[in-house]
């Protein structure tokens, strides 16, 4: 768990870091939607690790659902930061693929307090 409180302590610093880029450049990327993303999704990292701890969501579906917090905001903010930096993207559809696994990540979230709800 101490791996993703430092991943969620990078994110956290990377979209401040992030929003702070998007005040000082002129871009047609919208750079600031990656810094929230990043910023909220640290958060949410730390609080499904608390969930997870306390036994208010299941330990194995929790998990991946704050993994996929981890990979899904920060395969967006990639995408968005290298595409106003570096004109070019992480990968095609990268910035989607992201948003969609971050849906999948709170839908994970929701099972997991189902399961741990039921379990208890």
């Amino acid at each position: 768990m101490n791996v993703l409180i430092i991943l969620a302590g990078l994110m956290g610093a990377a979209g401040v870091t992030l929003a702070a880029a998007a005040s000082h450049v002129d871009t047609p990327v919208k750079l600031d939607s990656g810094a929230y993303l990043l910023l909220f999704h640290a958060s949410a990292v730390i609080t499904g690790i608390s969930a997870i701890d306390r036994g208010l969501a299941w330990r194995p579906l929790g998990i991946v659902a704050v993994v996929g917090f981890i990979i899904g905001s920060t395969v967006f903010a990639s995408d968005l930061a290298l595409r106003a930096f570096a004109g070019s993207r992480l990968f095609p559809m990268a910035a989607p693929t992201g948003g969609v696994i971050l849906i999948a990540s709170w839908l994970g979230v929701s099972a997991a307090a189902a399961v741990g709800l039921w379990r208890s």
